[in-house]
């Protein structure tokens, strides 16, 4: 029988673990990413963990959030949260992502010399390249960031609002590839295709709940992390006396992802090298610029470049000139 979850607070550890998979089924990946093998019996949910040496609370507190329940981020465990995320990483780049690859393949009949197949599969390995990066980055950087957040070391150049801005719901790009074929591609005998569009669609939830998790469970973690180590050290964070960017500067008005990116202009780069230097879409780049524009009415590359001359954004030897 299984037990009535509470919705007015959540999963519990007294849950049977088997309870929470009748309740959503869609949060056996989440089992996975916690490295907790099957097989569980009718253990409850903190017996589970105990057994598997997972954080109880840090797990209750994704499940929740994936499912829709309230979730308390007060006993999150950082380091089991990283864990998590890094095996997700792994799971969306090195199976779920190739396994719809050659789904699609088989099921469009995939010719070298159809150019419709080339675009379509070119739409998808772009896309997987632009998650690849997007996840190796957070590996790589923001992950390192936190460690050293953890080991009471600050970070005056950076902060996890830098990364937030940045953060893309790369998600969106599958429900497009998704309506094209199916509004646009037309071809019979798609039972193939069909199961392929269904994987589609389950990765799409599996990466929005992922997205969900980071900006609404780690970055607020971290961010919390941060000022108590600020509050701690009351020079991280300061401006030093030979800082380009002082504190009553009119860039101010833009946050540190615009003032990057105004940077890039001044250098002449156009926004696909902005996005890769910056780790991010070319997307985002067109929208910070957007509101870059908007909110110092200035629109030209020119003018722009002018404005961070006057306000120390870059020096003068490394503006390219317009």
């Amino acid at each position: 029988m299984i037990m009535t979850i509470d919705k007015n607070t959540g999963y519990r550890q007294s849950n049977l673990m088997k309870d929470l998979l009748g309740d959503n089924s869609l949060l056996l990946p989440a089992l996975s990413r916690f490295d907790i093998p099957f097989g569980f019996g009718d253990s409850t949910v903190g017996q589970v963990c105990a057994d598997n040496d997972v954080d109880t609370d840090t797990f209750l507190c994704v499940c929740n959030l994936v499912s829709g329940y309230p979730f308390d981020l007060s006993k999150v465990s950082l380091p089991s949260l990283m864990g998590y995320l890094k095996r997700a990483h792994t799971s969306f780049l090195d199976v779920t992502l190739p396994k719809i690859r050659h789904y699609l393949i088989d099921a469009i009949n995939y010719r070298l010399t159809d150019e419709v197949s080339l675009l379509l599969m070119k739409f998808y390995d772009d896309y997987v390249q632009e998650v690849r990066k997007h996840m190796e980055y957070e590996n790589n950087v923001i992950f390192t960031y936190v460690d050293r957040l953890l080991s009471d070391r600050i970070d005056d150049s950076f902060d996890i609002s830098q990364y937030s801005e940045s953060h893309d719901d790369t998600a969106k790009k599958l429900n497009e590839l998704k309506n094209i074929f199916i509004y646009h591609y037309k071809q019979r005998d798609n039972a193939r295709l069909s199961g392929a569009l269904l994987d589609i669609i389950v990765c799409e939830r599996d990466m929005l709940s992922h997205f969900e998790v980071e900006s609404r469970i780690f970055v607020p973690m971290v961010m919390e992390l941060e000022n108590k180590l600020r509050t701690s050290h009351p020079s991280a964070g300061r401006h030093h006396a030979d800082d380009p960017t002082p504190a009553d500067d009119t860039s101010v008005i833009l946050s540190r992802r615009e003032q990057d990116i105004i940077r890039c202009i001044a250098k002449g780069k156009v926004n696909k090298e902005i996005a890769d230097e910056l780790c991010i879409s070319v997307h985002t780049v067109a929208t910070h610029r957007k509101n870059i524009s908007s909110k110092l009415d200035i629109h030209s590359p020119a003018g722009l470049t002018i404005y961070a001359i006057l306000n120390h954004l870059v020096d003068l030897n490394e503006v390219t000139p317009y």
